[in-house]
Protein backbone atom coordinates (compact mmCIF):
# COMPACT_ATOMS: atom_id res chain seq x y z
CA UNK A 1 0.00 0.00 0.00
CA UNK A 2 1.26 3.63 -0.82
CA UNK A 3 2.45 5.89 1.48
CA UNK A 4 2.11 9.87 1.29
CA UNK A 5 6.36 9.03 0.19
CA UNK A 6 5.36 7.24 -2.66
CA UNK A 7 3.06 9.95 -4.56
CA UNK A 8 4.93 11.66 -6.69
CA UNK A 9 2.78 11.75 -9.87
CA UNK A 10 -1.22 12.78 -9.87
CA UNK A 11 -3.71 12.37 -12.62
CA UNK A 12 -6.54 14.34 -12.55
CA UNK A 13 -9.53 12.94 -14.67
CA UNK A 14 -12.20 16.07 -15.69
CA UNK A 15 -10.68 19.37 -16.17
CA UNK A 16 -13.34 21.50 -15.40
CA UNK A 17 -13.77 24.53 -12.36
CA UNK A 18 -12.75 22.24 -9.21
CA UNK A 19 -10.64 19.57 -11.50
CA UNK A 20 -8.43 21.98 -12.81
CA UNK A 21 -7.68 24.06 -8.83
CA UNK A 22 -6.91 20.25 -7.63
CA UNK A 23 -4.67 19.58 -10.16
CA UNK A 24 -3.00 23.07 -9.90
CA UNK A 25 -2.92 23.19 -6.22
CA UNK A 26 -0.91 19.50 -5.69
CA UNK A 27 1.60 21.21 -9.30
CA UNK A 28 1.83 24.18 -6.68
CA UNK A 29 3.04 21.77 -3.24
CA UNK A 30 5.52 19.47 -5.42
CA UNK A 31 3.55 16.98 -7.32
CA UNK A 32 3.96 16.36 -10.79
CA UNK A 33 0.09 16.69 -12.45
CA UNK A 34 -0.96 15.22 -15.53
CA UNK A 35 -4.61 16.62 -16.40
CA UNK A 36 -7.11 14.35 -18.78
CA UNK A 37 -9.80 15.45 -20.38
CA UNK A 38 -11.53 14.05 -23.91
CA UNK A 39 -11.29 17.58 -24.60
CA UNK A 40 -8.62 19.40 -25.69
CA UNK A 41 -10.23 22.54 -25.45
CA UNK A 42 -11.72 21.95 -22.37
CA UNK A 43 -7.50 21.24 -21.13
CA UNK A 44 -6.56 24.55 -23.10
CA UNK A 45 -9.08 26.57 -21.09
CA UNK A 46 -8.12 24.76 -17.67
CA UNK A 47 -4.42 25.83 -18.57
CA UNK A 48 -5.60 29.05 -19.46
CA UNK A 49 -6.88 29.61 -16.10
CA UNK A 50 -4.70 27.62 -14.00
CA UNK A 51 -1.66 30.42 -15.31
CA UNK A 52 -4.33 33.03 -14.68
CA UNK A 53 -4.33 32.22 -11.04
CA UNK A 54 -0.89 31.43 -10.52
CA UNK A 55 -0.39 34.98 -11.43
CA UNK A 56 -2.84 36.43 -9.51
CA UNK A 57 -1.53 34.62 -6.64
CA UNK A 58 1.91 36.16 -7.84
CA UNK A 59 0.45 39.74 -7.76
CA UNK A 60 -1.35 38.83 -4.12
CA UNK A 61 2.43 37.82 -2.98
CA UNK A 62 1.08 34.49 -1.65
CA UNK A 63 4.21 32.82 -4.24
CA UNK A 64 7.09 34.20 -5.67
CA UNK A 65 7.57 34.12 -10.02
CA UNK A 66 9.98 31.00 -9.47
CA UNK A 67 7.35 28.80 -7.48
CA UNK A 68 4.60 30.02 -10.47
CA UNK A 69 6.95 28.82 -13.54
CA UNK A 70 7.88 25.67 -10.93
CA UNK A 71 4.04 24.90 -10.65
CA UNK A 72 3.57 25.52 -14.54
CA UNK A 73 6.69 22.76 -15.02
CA UNK A 74 4.68 19.90 -13.71
CA UNK A 75 1.59 20.23 -14.98
CA UNK A 76 1.15 18.38 -18.20
CA UNK A 77 -2.31 17.75 -20.00
CA UNK A 78 -3.35 14.82 -22.41
CA UNK A 79 -6.52 13.48 -24.00
CA UNK A 80 -5.18 10.01 -24.06
CA UNK A 81 -6.40 7.70 -22.04
CA UNK A 82 -3.63 5.01 -22.46
CA UNK A 83 -0.85 8.06 -22.08
CA UNK A 84 -2.80 9.52 -19.08
CA UNK A 85 -1.96 6.01 -16.60
CA UNK A 86 1.43 5.66 -17.25
CA UNK A 87 3.36 6.05 -14.11
CA UNK A 88 0.44 7.42 -12.13
CA UNK A 89 0.52 6.60 -8.34
CA UNK A 90 -3.25 8.53 -7.72
CA UNK A 91 -5.81 9.73 -8.82
CA UNK A 92 -8.60 12.25 -8.56
CA UNK A 93 -11.81 12.37 -10.76
CA UNK A 94 -13.89 15.28 -11.23
CA UNK A 95 -16.11 14.58 -14.00
CA UNK A 96 -19.62 16.04 -14.35
CA UNK A 97 -22.04 14.64 -11.32
CA UNK A 98 -24.05 12.12 -13.10
CA UNK A 99 -23.60 8.71 -11.88
CA UNK A 100 -24.12 7.28 -15.48
CA UNK A 101 -20.90 9.13 -17.25
CA UNK A 102 -19.20 8.60 -13.54
CA UNK A 103 -19.16 4.76 -14.06
CA UNK A 104 -18.20 5.02 -17.98
CA UNK A 105 -15.40 6.64 -17.28
CA UNK A 106 -13.84 3.95 -14.74
CA UNK A 107 -14.92 0.89 -16.60
CA UNK A 108 -12.78 2.48 -19.71
CA UNK A 109 -9.68 2.93 -17.25
CA UNK A 110 -10.31 -0.11 -15.25
CA UNK A 111 -8.49 -2.27 -16.82
CA UNK A 112 -5.40 0.38 -17.65
CA UNK A 113 -4.84 1.04 -14.03
CA UNK A 114 -1.07 0.37 -12.54
CA UNK A 115 -0.83 -1.93 -9.60
CA UNK A 116 -1.27 0.27 -6.77
CA UNK A 117 -2.51 3.04 -7.90
CA UNK A 118 -5.00 4.71 -5.69
CA UNK A 119 -7.89 5.99 -6.78
CA UNK A 120 -10.76 8.91 -5.49
CA UNK A 121 -13.65 10.98 -6.83
CA UNK A 122 -14.69 14.56 -6.00
CA UNK A 123 -18.52 14.04 -6.43
CA UNK A 124 -20.27 16.14 -4.52
CA UNK A 125 -23.34 14.38 -4.19
CA UNK A 126 -22.76 10.56 -4.87
CA UNK A 127 -22.18 7.89 -3.00
CA UNK A 128 -18.45 6.06 -3.41
CA UNK A 129 -19.87 2.51 -2.87
CA UNK A 130 -22.76 3.55 -6.14
CA UNK A 131 -18.96 3.50 -8.29
CA UNK A 132 -16.61 1.44 -6.49
CA UNK A 133 -17.25 -1.57 -8.44
CA UNK A 134 -16.21 0.00 -12.05
CA UNK A 135 -13.20 1.36 -10.70
CA UNK A 136 -11.20 -1.99 -10.92
CA UNK A 137 -9.74 -2.25 -7.62
CA UNK A 138 -12.79 -0.66 -5.16
CA UNK A 139 -10.45 -1.38 -1.93
CA UNK A 140 -8.09 1.39 -3.32
CA UNK A 141 -11.27 3.47 -3.84
CA UNK A 142 -12.50 6.14 -1.72
CA UNK A 143 -14.29 9.75 -2.24
CA UNK A 144 -12.13 12.34 -1.54
CA UNK A 145 -14.37 16.01 -2.01
CA UNK A 146 -13.11 19.49 -2.40
CA UNK A 147 -15.07 22.55 -1.83
CA UNK A 148 -12.59 25.34 -3.76
CA UNK A 149 -9.29 24.56 -2.56
CA UNK A 150 -7.80 27.51 -2.56
CA UNK A 151 -10.43 29.94 -0.31
CA UNK A 152 -12.34 27.11 1.32
CA UNK A 153 -9.61 24.35 2.09
CA UNK A 154 -11.65 21.79 3.89
CA UNK A 155 -11.73 18.38 1.84
CA UNK A 156 -14.15 15.18 3.20
CA UNK A 157 -12.48 11.79 2.98
CA UNK A 158 -15.39 9.77 2.67
CA UNK A 159 -14.62 6.01 2.49
CA UNK A 160 -17.00 2.85 1.37
CA UNK A 161 -17.59 0.08 3.05
CA UNK A 162 -14.97 -1.76 0.97
CA UNK A 163 -12.12 0.97 0.81
CA UNK A 164 -9.04 0.16 2.66
CA UNK A 165 -7.96 1.95 6.24
CA UNK A 166 -4.67 2.66 4.52
CA UNK A 167 -6.29 4.10 2.07
CA UNK A 168 -7.42 6.56 4.69
CA UNK A 169 -4.68 7.53 6.19
CA UNK A 170 -2.83 8.12 2.89
CA UNK A 171 -5.72 10.49 2.36
CA UNK A 172 -5.50 12.50 5.73
CA UNK A 173 -1.89 12.61 4.98
CA UNK A 174 -2.01 13.85 1.34
CA UNK A 175 -4.72 16.50 2.46
CA UNK A 176 -2.23 17.87 4.76
CA UNK A 177 0.47 17.83 2.06
CA UNK A 178 -1.38 20.10 -0.05
CA UNK A 179 -2.78 22.75 2.23
CA UNK A 180 -6.29 21.24 3.03
CA UNK A 181 -8.22 19.87 6.18
CA UNK A 182 -9.28 16.99 5.87
CA UNK A 183 -12.29 16.04 7.70
CA UNK A 184 -13.54 12.22 7.86
CA UNK A 185 -17.37 11.32 7.15
CA UNK A 186 -17.69 7.81 9.30
CA UNK A 187 -20.34 6.79 7.43
CA UNK A 188 -21.46 7.08 3.93
CA UNK A 189 -24.04 9.81 3.38
CA UNK A 190 -24.96 12.11 0.41
CA UNK A 191 -23.91 15.66 0.66
CA UNK A 192 -20.95 14.61 3.25
CA UNK A 193 -20.62 17.56 5.98
CA UNK A 194 -21.04 20.71 4.71
CA UNK A 195 -23.22 20.31 1.04
CA UNK A 196 -25.69 18.83 3.39
CA UNK A 197 -25.69 21.91 5.43
CA UNK A 198 -25.50 24.26 2.51
CA UNK A 199 -28.29 22.65 0.06
CA UNK A 200 -30.75 22.86 3.20
CA UNK A 201 -29.89 26.73 2.69
CA UNK A 202 -30.20 26.65 -0.99
CA UNK A 203 -33.24 24.67 -1.01
CA UNK A 204 -34.71 27.13 1.29
CA UNK A 205 -33.80 30.13 -0.97
CA UNK A 206 -34.79 27.84 -4.11
CA UNK A 207 -38.36 27.29 -2.03
CA UNK A 208 -38.92 31.03 -1.13
CA UNK A 209 -37.98 32.04 -4.95
CA UNK A 210 -39.90 29.58 -6.41
CA UNK A 211 -43.26 30.38 -4.35
CA UNK A 212 -42.35 34.22 -5.31
CA UNK A 213 -42.50 34.73 -2.04
CA UNK A 214 -39.44 37.40 -3.14
CA UNK A 215 -37.13 38.34 -5.18
CA UNK A 216 -33.35 36.49 -6.13
CA UNK A 217 -32.03 39.72 -4.82
CA UNK A 218 -33.86 40.60 -1.52
CA UNK A 219 -33.64 36.97 -0.92
CA UNK A 220 -29.42 37.21 -1.16
CA UNK A 221 -30.09 40.91 0.60
CA UNK A 222 -32.05 39.42 3.87
CA UNK A 223 -28.78 36.19 4.40
CA UNK A 224 -26.15 39.02 3.01
CA UNK A 225 -26.81 41.58 5.64
CA UNK A 226 -27.94 39.38 8.77
CA UNK A 227 -24.50 37.06 7.99
CA UNK A 228 -22.22 39.85 7.23
CA UNK A 229 -21.48 37.74 3.83
CA UNK A 230 -19.87 38.88 0.80
CA UNK A 231 -22.80 36.85 -1.47
CA UNK A 232 -26.07 35.18 -0.83
CA UNK A 233 -27.42 31.88 -1.53
CA UNK A 234 -28.22 33.07 -5.14
CA UNK A 235 -24.49 34.62 -5.71
CA UNK A 236 -23.26 30.65 -4.16
CA UNK A 237 -25.37 28.69 -6.79
CA UNK A 238 -23.81 31.13 -9.41
CA UNK A 239 -20.03 30.28 -7.94
CA UNK A 240 -20.97 26.38 -7.76
CA UNK A 241 -22.77 26.38 -10.92
CA UNK A 242 -25.96 26.03 -11.81
CA UNK A 243 -26.01 22.60 -13.93
CA UNK A 244 -23.97 20.80 -10.64
CA UNK A 245 -26.51 21.93 -8.59
CA UNK A 246 -29.22 20.98 -10.94
CA UNK A 247 -27.58 17.45 -11.05
CA UNK A 248 -28.06 17.47 -7.61
CA UNK A 249 -31.34 18.97 -7.24
CA UNK A 250 -32.96 16.58 -10.08
CA UNK A 251 -32.63 13.38 -7.72
CA UNK A 252 -34.71 14.29 -5.44
CA UNK A 253 -38.53 13.89 -5.88
CA UNK A 254 -40.58 16.08 -3.06
CA UNK A 255 -42.61 19.15 -4.35
CA UNK A 256 -40.04 21.72 -3.53
CA UNK A 257 -37.02 20.05 -5.42
CA UNK A 258 -38.96 19.35 -8.09
CA UNK A 259 -39.78 23.44 -8.33
CA UNK A 260 -36.13 24.23 -7.47
CA UNK A 261 -35.10 21.92 -9.91
CA UNK A 262 -37.02 23.87 -12.80
CA UNK A 263 -35.99 26.83 -11.95
CA UNK A 264 -32.48 25.55 -12.25
CA UNK A 265 -32.93 23.83 -15.65
CA UNK A 266 -33.94 27.29 -17.18
CA UNK A 267 -30.63 29.08 -16.80
CA UNK A 268 -28.71 25.80 -17.83
CA UNK A 269 -30.59 25.46 -21.07
CA UNK A 270 -29.87 28.57 -21.70
CA UNK A 271 -25.89 28.19 -20.83
CA UNK A 272 -26.23 30.32 -18.24
CA UNK A 273 -24.10 28.40 -15.40
CA UNK A 274 -23.22 31.08 -13.58
CA UNK A 275 -19.66 32.40 -13.10
CA UNK A 276 -18.14 30.35 -15.14
CA UNK A 277 -19.99 31.52 -18.12
CA UNK A 278 -20.33 35.12 -17.13
CA UNK A 279 -23.92 35.10 -16.23
CA UNK A 280 -26.39 32.97 -14.24
CA UNK A 281 -28.72 34.05 -11.24
CA UNK A 282 -26.28 37.44 -11.92
CA UNK A 283 -24.08 38.63 -14.60
CA UNK A 284 -20.24 38.95 -14.34
CA UNK A 285 -17.00 39.69 -13.49
CA UNK A 286 -19.28 42.47 -12.02
CA UNK A 287 -22.25 41.08 -10.09
CA UNK A 288 -25.13 43.32 -8.62
CA UNK A 289 -24.81 41.56 -5.26
CA UNK A 290 -20.95 43.35 -5.01
CA UNK A 291 -21.90 46.67 -5.82
CA UNK A 292 -21.52 49.22 -2.49
CA UNK A 293 -25.38 50.00 -2.65
CA UNK A 294 -26.76 46.33 -2.80
CA UNK A 295 -27.51 46.31 0.51
CA UNK A 296 -28.62 50.05 0.61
Amino acid sequence: MKELKDIKNILIIGCGTLGLRIGLRCAMDGFNVRMYDISADSLQKARSVQDKLLRSFVKKGWMTEGDADAAISRLTTTTDRVEAVKNIDFVSESVTEDLTLKKKVYQDFAPLWEKGTILTTNTSYLLPSLIAEDTGRPHLFCAWHFHDVFTMNVVDIMPHPDTEGAVIDLLMDLSKAIHQIPVLIKKENPGYLFNQMLMAILGAAGDLRTRDIASIQDIDRSWMGNFKSNMGPFGILDTIGLETAWHVVKTRSDSRSVRFAALLKEYVDEGKLGLKTGEGFYKYPNPEFAQPDFLG
